[in-house]
């Protein structure tokens, strides 16, 4: 009996989460934006560590861009191979591609905090927009409409970071896995309490980077660069969410799990250093997660009112139904819905294993 109820509990946990948090994207409705001539002149910041052939595959749609100022500041940081001849080639065909070079220091090891930081002093002009050496603007209007949200009071805006679609099962569930999470940080910035962004499509100010003095909080930790600023950066009158389909950004996917892996622990490390109420927030609704279905499979096990929990968990499933196929059409991941229940019980075995791994994880400031 007692299991019976915390399965109800766990069921109205995840109701509050659906109705009051996701259901906010659902309706969302893109608000009044920044006219043509209104747009400010933008600084696109990349870091790239040994990324010549993906410079070559997708910084030509980044400098194809139509926009009336920006330019392209990407990062060389220590790399050794072709990086720097590509960069090169590039400059010599684009006058708004700013290269900056970071060489290798034996006495010094730094992370990529340390790369965006000198993108960003860097940088000529005062709003930023951040991406990937391995990402590929949706269209030539990317730019144009992640600054478009850079309203009077904005300082950040959070777009959608997608992942390239390829065959198999894995680019299936890191899709998925990237849809959650956008799910989740567009839904509590709607919500008014935004707690993080991705690096892959993400802009704010200068000043508000400035004022939060950069990374300094967080410089120690490998990753972060993008979740734990907006995390400290963000509130609920600076941040704005981007989620028109041209301002999407498309990167590749891990081909294996085991990478996928390594990537997924590395980026694990930040997540105790969010503000209390995001960490309670989101530990809440795995907390919930966990109870709603080991409870199922307990009072399943016991045959115990057995319809009434078949019920209880159709009416779960129906109303995720309902906002994840809202939601993925809107991200462009609407192949995902017919998977999504088997996916989601995948990934809470998966981040409970990767948590646990990362107690044992060796500290490495190296982002690459």
């Amino acid at each position: 009996m007692i299991v019976f109820w915390v399965f109800a509990f766990a069921l109205i946990i995840q109701l509050f989460f659906f109705l009051f948090y996701f259901l906010r994207l659902v309706f969302y409705k893109r608000p009044a934006v920044l006219a043509d001539d209104e747009l400010p002149a933008v600084s696109i910041v990349i870091c790239a560590r040994n990324e010549d052939d993906n410079l070559v595959e997708f910084l030509p749609s980044v400098l194809a861009q139509e926009y009336p100022e920006f330019e392209v500041v990407v990062v060389n940081d220590c790399s050794f191979d072709n990086t720097g001849d590509v960069l090169k080639e590039f400059a010599s065909r684009h006058p708004n591609l700013k290269i900056v070079t970071i060489k290798e220091d034996e006495y010094y090891s730094h992370g990529k905090k340390f790369a965006l930081t000198v993108g960003i002093k860097g940088a000529k002009y005062d709003h930023l927009l951040l991406t990937d050496a391995d990402c590929r603007p949706a269209g030539p209007h990317w730019l144009k409409h992640m600054t478009q949200q850079f309203v009077k009071g904005n300082e950040l805006v959070l777009g959608y970071g997608a992942f390239l679609r390829t065959k198999g099962l894995l680019n299936k569930i890191i899709r998925f896995d990237a849809f959650f999470i956008g799910l989740q940080y567009f839904s509590y910035a709607l919500a008014r309490y935004p707690y993080m962004g991705v690096g892959r499509n993400l802009a704010y100010t200068k000043e508000v980077y400035y004022r939060n003095k950069g990374f300094k909080s967080h410089y120690h930790i490998p990753s972060g660069d993008d979740d734990l600023f907006v995390n400290q950066a963000a509130n609920s009158k600076n941040t704005r969410i981007e989620i028109s389909p041209e301002s999407f950004t498309h990167s590749k996917a891990k081909k294996t799990l085991k990478t996928w892996w390594r990537q997924k622990r590395r980026h694990l490390t930040t997540g105790n250093r969010y503000r209390g109420g995001h960490k309670f927030l989101l530990g809440l609704y795995v907390l919930s997660q966990w109870l709603f279905f080991g409870c199922f499979t307990a009072l399943m096990i016991y045959w115990f009112q057995p319809w009434i929990v078949l019920g209880i968990l159709v009416l779960r499933m129906m109303l995720q139904f309902l906002v994840f196929n809202n939601t993925m059409r809107k991200l462009g991941e609407k192949d995902l819905l017919v998977y999504s229940p088997l996916f989601e019980l995948f990934l809470m075995f998966f981040y409970l294993a990767t948590g646990i791994a990362r107690i044992f994880q060796r500290r490495n400031k190296r982002w690459k």
